[in-house]
């Protein structure tokens, strides 16, 4: 109930954000959002023992975000204060790994959110798909999973996961995805509205699987509690992370 309950307050605010609010409200909830995954993030990257990345990290994403023009340079001047940063640890045999996981944390959380903004600017009717797809798959798969899941998809990584379920979320996705794009985009036409949706979808599961493997890794059960019956923000989002580049990959590349 309470999952139920996250999802009928949160969806009317995603789509009220994306669609009618104002550009400056839109760029602040996305920063919030970004904040928030990355808050999650720095706690699971602290598990595997080689120190949280810190505060460097929100800075670094932020001005990834906001800073269009200039990504690769950013990234590479994140990559080097990160190994000018940890020469500070007690231990120098974590400095590496911690400076890793903190670039990682900037391109992964940060870097992800950013497609948001050109898919929003192009037409919020995108972003809005990107976002739409794993929420509706992810309903299949786990109506679908919970009643047929027989042959576990990633055991060592999230056990209660199906081949069943994980073919249920492609199939719902592609239904609801060409529909969408029918109604709201109909200049895609049906021979590339399928395979783009399917790819999103899968892009997203793998994102949900990716999560999985972190927090198992760290020893970690749920990213954090902010959601109620959902877990932690980054659980919510993880596979939408995924999917927000392949979606602005294919608006841009198609011009």
């Amino acid at each position: 109930m309470k999952r139920v309950l996250t999802a009928l307050l949160l969806i009317p605010f995603v789509v009220w954000v994306v669609l009618w609010a104002g550009d400056w409200i839109f760029l602040g909830v996305l920063a919030l959002a970004a904040c928030l995954s990355y808050r999650e993030y720095d706690v699971i990257a602290g598990g595997y023992g080689f120190g949280r990345p810190g505060v460097l990290g929100y800075g670094a994403g932020l001005c990834l975000l906001a800073w269009w023009d200039a990504t690769w340079l950013i990234l590479v001047m994140v990559a080097l204060a990160a190994l000018v940063m940890v020469m500070r640890a007690p231990d120098l045999a974590t400095a590496l790994p911690r400076a890793a996981l903190l670039v990682t944390g900037v391109v992964y959380i940060f870097g992800c959110w950013k497609c948001a903004r050109p898919l929003h600017e192009v037409n919020p009717y995108w972003l809005l798909y990107a976002l739409m797809l794993n929420w509706i798959g992810d309903t299949g798969a786990y109506v679908v999973g919970r009643a047929f899941g027989k042959h576990r998809l990633a055991p060592r990584v999230s056990p209660n996961k199906t081949w069943e379920g994980a073919i249920a979320s492609v199939l719902v996705a592609v239904g609801a995805g060409v529909l969408y794009l029918w109604r709201f985009i109909p200049t895609v036409p049906l021979e590339a509205a399928i395979p783009l949706t399917a790819a999103v979808n899968i892009a997203g599961q793998f994102g949900d699987l990716a999560e999985s493997a972190m927090k198992r890794g760290a020893n970690v059960k749920d990213s954090g509690g902010l959601l109620p019956g959902h877990g932690g923000f980054l659980d919510r989002v993880d596979s939408t992370l995924f999917a927000l580049p392949i979606v602005w990959a294919w608006v841009s590349f198609r011009g």
